[in-house]
């Protein structure tokens, strides 16, 4: 099996179709069959077969199509290593959920990025729900984000740190003179961040619980921002408890009172086994639940240009 073989049908996997593959990779529909026909002789399987609904895979199918982005991950993880021993760097992959990146993430890349002059860390923000996913394609080293139901035998996941989600707004709101039920909670206007669209972690499950109409909810590119707008008595917002202290002591925010406005999240990290996880992320996933790693992600003043190089992801909704 050659990486292109495999590349090819990786993509025929993925896309469900031989002439979405050859798009994507820009070659002809010939070319992607006559790779996937040669991993058929080599392997002694038909892989998939043509139905009425698309593409059929076999038992052998679907095994090679996840070992196929394992493999090619590896490879081009093992290209990257490589290239960077060569000049004396190292090269750490985070793929956190949005609250994680934005709260608690900038304290933890710079206090453990110091403790290594050659580690460069890239952090990529993803939905928690992909999180397996790019772990075993070893597209990224670590994942954190909300503790998540995982079965799957490959991972390992570790708590590490608690926290609480508070429903803010501004002080001149008019929820901040009454304890509003059920029915006034749904018609207010929220104000979100992103993490309010996935489906893990406490804060959407706690949005889940009030469930306001689709037509009350602003999502906005930050979770700050939402909070920022929600001084101005705009709207309600969703906020961790550790990232609004100050406004809530200086009073340019108010906890809604009330039953149901507040829930307890946890953040985990999400890695292989040991014996295959990057030595990097591995003793990262030991030194996050120390109390020097847990008071920098309370409290940090954010990363230097210079030691964090963030890949981010962005997805903007209207």
């Amino acid at each position: 099996m050659t990486p292109t073989q495999l590349r090819a049908f990786a993509a025929v996997a993925r896309l469900g179709s031989v002439k979405a593959a050859a798009g994507e990779l820009a070659v002809s529909e010939a070319a992607v069959s006559m790779h996937v026909a040669q991993l058929r002789k080599e392997l002694g399987d038909q892989l998939f077969t043509r139905a009425s609904s698309g593409l059929a895979f076999t038992p052998g199918g679907l095994r090679l199509a996840s070992r196929a982005s394992e493999m090619l991950g590896l490879a081009d993880r093992t290209v990257l290593e490589v290239r960077q021993a060569g000049h004396g760097r190292r090269l750490l992959r985070i793929a956190a959920s949005s609250l994680f990146a934005e709260h608690a993430a900038p304290g933890l890349i710079e206090l453990f990025a110091s403790r290594a002059a050659d580690l460069d860390m890239e952090l990529s923000v993803h939905n928690p729900q992909q999180f397996a996913a790019l772990l075993t394609a070893r597209v990224v080293d670590l994942a954190i984000g909300p503790t998540i139901s995982t079965k799957h035998e490959l991972l390992v996941q570790k708590p590490f740190l608690h926290y609480g989600v508070v429903a803010v707004v501004g002080p001149e709101h008019p929820l901040v003179r009454v304890h509003p039920g059920p029915g006034q909670l749904r018609e207010q206007t929220w104000l979100l961040g992103p993490s309010a669209v996935t489906e893990a972690g406490a804060m959407p499950a706690l949005l889940r619980k009030i469930n306001p109409p689709e037509e009350h909810q602003r999502i906005f590119q930050s979770h700050s921002a939402a909070t920022e707008e929600a001084t101005r008595n705009t709207g309600v917002a969703l906020a961790v408890s550790f990232a609004v202290n100050a406004d809530l002591a200086s009073g340019r925010l108010v906890q809604v009172a009330g039953a149901g406005l507040q829930a307890e999240g946890s953040w985990s990290t999400l890695i292989l086994p040991e014996h295959s996880a990057l030595p990097a992320a591995a003793e990262l996933t030991r030194f996050i639940s120390t109390p020097r790693a847990t008071q920098a992600m309370l409290r940090g003043p954010g990363v230097p240009v210079g030691r964090f190089r963030p890949s981010i992801h962005v997805t903007l909704w209207s």
